[in-house]
């Protein structure tokens, strides 16, 4: 962790992350977390969430995860809706069984880019809920400006978590290198009151992995798949897409208690 007179400029748009701010014990020495029954409300708006490669077995059963934009950015789909976690309840806990991603299990941490220095330096989002200036559980720093044990294990996390996005970034080069990517649509066919059904509907459009490239790879490339582990990562990502059905029942099921007036 770095401590500068002058902190960088933390400059982009980062989801969850609308105050960011350079983790330092000149501005960060008498604040805190406190303890919350529900710390996730802030992940209602995390529909579409990243996810990295070692996260996907976990990830398999709650989502279909896909590949975005042009780097082909590993994502676990939470909710069928921009800014609407279907996953989340009111009372800012995840249901039952749900894989909560580290990306919303290391907030309000997260590192950012020192151009200047040419390091990452560690920050937290003073707009969090949880971070308050009085009535703390765990402080930031101690009283002598060290690192508090909460702060040094939440470190530790964000590191992991950095050393987990270098080894995604390799795992998607050499999908990339392999051309193993497609470009992929989920869609909806509704049924109507006499259970005929309708037009297909588009969900999303993603990138994915083919099966059609991958069991036409050569046996040698199909070998070093699997020795190097990437294999039982790609399948896993097949695997989740039967999750498009399970968000869309669950989007129907909401939508009926919406519309009976029950709790969703």
């Amino acid at each position: 962790m770095t401590t500068t007179g002058q902190p960088p400029a933390i400059t982009g748009n980062v989801l969850f992350y609308s105050q960011p701010e350079p983790l330092s014990p000149e501005m960060h020495g008498k604040i805190g977390v406190k303890n919350m029954d529900g710390p996730f409300g802030f992940a209602k708006v995390g529909h579409a969430v990243p996810l990295t490669v070692g996260e996907f077995p976990s990830a398999v059963a709650t989502g279909p995860i896909i590949f975005m934009g042009e780097e082909r950015l590993p994502i676990l789909v939470m909710g069928l809706n921009a800014g609407d976690n279907m996953f989340l309840r009111p009372d800012g806990l995840f249901e039952a069984g749900v894989y909560v991603p580290a990306y919303i299990r290391r907030y309000p941490f997260i590192f950012a880019n020192d151009d200047a220095a040419k390091q990452m330096v560690l920050c937290i989002d003073r707009a969090a809920e949880f971070v308050v200036d009085k009535g703390f559980d765990q402080p930031f720093f101690e009283a002598d400006g060290q690192p508090s044990s909460y702060t040094k294990n939440c470190i530790e996390f964000c590191n992991n978590f950095e050393f987990e996005r270098q080894k995604t970034a390799s795992f998607i080069q050499i999908l990339t290198d392999l051309d193993l990517f497609e470009s992929k649509t989920a869609t909806f066919t509704p049924v109507d009151a006499n259970n005929q059904p309708g037009e297909p509907q588009k969900i999303a459009e993603y990138f994915g992995v083919s099966e059609e490239k991958l069991n036409k790879l050569p046996v040698e490339k199909y070998i070093e798949l699997r020795d190097n582990g990437a294999l039982p990562q790609i399948h896993a990502h097949l695997i989740s897409l039967l999750g498009w059905d399970r968000l869309v029942a669950l989007a129907l099921v909401k939508q009926f208690e919406a519309a009976n007036g029950r709790k969703p």
